[in-house]
């Protein structure tokens, strides 16, 4: 048995203080972040993938019908949408001559570069509509819509005229968008990435 307590211990009890401890090589320096503000009772960390914005998904799907909507009636109107326009056309032709554009530059060129443009818009919304490991199906999808409009218009419509050309330039719009689509998610990523980081160093969760 040990020796008799000291009462004086038992009344005034000896608080230790903790002695200060050399630092080692394998020693962790947190430095102290400022206090979390954000309002919530508790912060869960999770490996689950956050949920994907419904609305995004529905409001690209209404712009996608939408405008392949107005695709369709522009490409499958029983007499081409230029019928009785040849000589505003031949004006404006004239005025782009006059301010600079090559002679070169006729109805043909015209008739191609406003394919080209009338699938950008195209190309782009199904890009962004598309999960981001799948873009690529945008530079399917479009061209094959073309193929098909094509080929109704060669055995359904005789007014119309089914061309390979149409085709192309259809598909280099179509690739145009979907660049354009590719670069402003990959924009908005690093943005993303930036607030993300940014809002974890604020938490103090950075090690």
């Amino acid at each position: 048995m040990g020796g008799p307590v000291d009462p004086g211990h038992l009344l005034h009890p000896t608080i230790q203080t903790p002695r200060a401890c050399a630092p080692t090589a394998d020693s962790t320096f947190i430095r102290k972040q400022p206090p979390y503000d954000g309002g919530m009772d508790e912060l869960i960390m999770t490996d689950q993938e956050p949920p994907k914005s419904r609305v995004r998904q529905q409001l690209g799907l209404t712009l996608v019908l939408a405008y392949g909507t107005i695709v369709l009636l522009a490409t499958m109107w029983p007499t081409p949408l230029d019928q009785g326009f040849e000589s505003s056309i031949t004006k404006l032709l004239d005025v782009l001559h006059r301010n600079g554009v090559p002679e070169w530059f006729g109805y043909n060129k015209l008739e191609f570069s406003a394919n080209v443009l009338m699938f950008v818009p195209l190309g782009f919304l199904v890009c962004m509509l598309l999960p981001v490991r799948v873009w690529w199906l945008a530079l399917v999808i479009c061209p094959g819509m073309s193929v098909a409009i094509e080929l109704t218009q060669a055995f359904a419509l005789s007014a119309r005229f089914a061309t390979v050309s149409d085709v192309a330039s259809n598909s280099v719009g179509a690739l145009i968008g979907a660049i354009i689509a590719v670069a402003l998610r990959a924009a908005i990523n690093q943005r993303d990435e930036k607030i993300i980081a940014r809002r974890i160093w604020e938490l103090g969760l950075a090690r």
